[in-house]
């Protein structure tokens, strides 16, 4: 049987202070919640063979990769391609502040998010082709080794999305919590999603 490239595919821990505000780029680290979370998901993957550890080089991702990694001795390496989504002058703000002083961006934004450009940030588009352009450069190479990759849940649902072929539009319907475990392995033929938003508990590893 042909040999997959397994890539596991991890959401960030939680990170600090975020509760009803806008972050994208906007750089955070994790909660001491989000810390237990990134240390479920090592346990979980401890067993697992990686061949390497890709991350995000936001700090919320990078502080989970490297609580990922330590059991296999690996250094994380940071892609700027898996970054989160750049909501440019959204960055930082509360939501209502965002209604408040952008109300027409603000609802082309809840209506129609894969098609609403950022002021002086990115658009779906150009985020989804860097993120795919990311996954087939480790896919090459990478062939036929397991990887782990810690980013964010915009990356994740491209990367679900496209091995689902799941149209943007409907893109929103994929889940991903904080430290969801995703894992997709990819064939010559084409990907088998194995594992979708699994959920591992912070104080005991135990997935649910």
């Amino acid at each position: 049987m042909e040999k997959p490239t397994i890539v596991w595919l991890m959401r960030h821990g939680l990170p600090q202070g975020v509760e009803g505000r806008c972050y994208g780029r906007h750089d955070i680290c994790l909660s001491a919640e989000g810390i237990g979370q990134a240390k479920g998901l090592s346990a979980r993957l401890a067993a697992q063979p990686l061949a390497k550890v890709y991350s995000s080089p936001l700090r919320r991702a990078v502080e989970t990769a490297q609580i990922v990694a330590e059991p296999h001795h690996l250094p994380v390496e940071m892609l700027d391609a898996l970054s989160e989504i750049h909501f440019g002058d959204f960055e930082g703000l509360g939501y209502d502040e965002i209604e408040m002083r952008y109300p027409e961006l603000f609802q082309s934004w809840m209506e129609r998010p894969t098609e609403t450009r950022f002021p002086n940030g990115e658009d779906f588009q150009e985020m989804r082709r860097r993120v795919l352009d990311a996954l087939n450069l480790l896919l090459t190479r990478h062939s036929k080794e397991p990887i782990a990759i810690i980013a964010h849940a915009g990356v994740i649902r491209v990367l679900v999305a496209q091995a689902l072929s799941i149209p943007d539009s409907q893109i929103f319907r994929l889940a991903q919590r904080y430290a969801a475990l995703n894992r997709i392995d990819y064939f010559e033929h084409g990907a088998v999603v194995e594992m979708l938003n699994g959920c591992v508990a912070a104080a005991t590893g135990v997935s649910v």
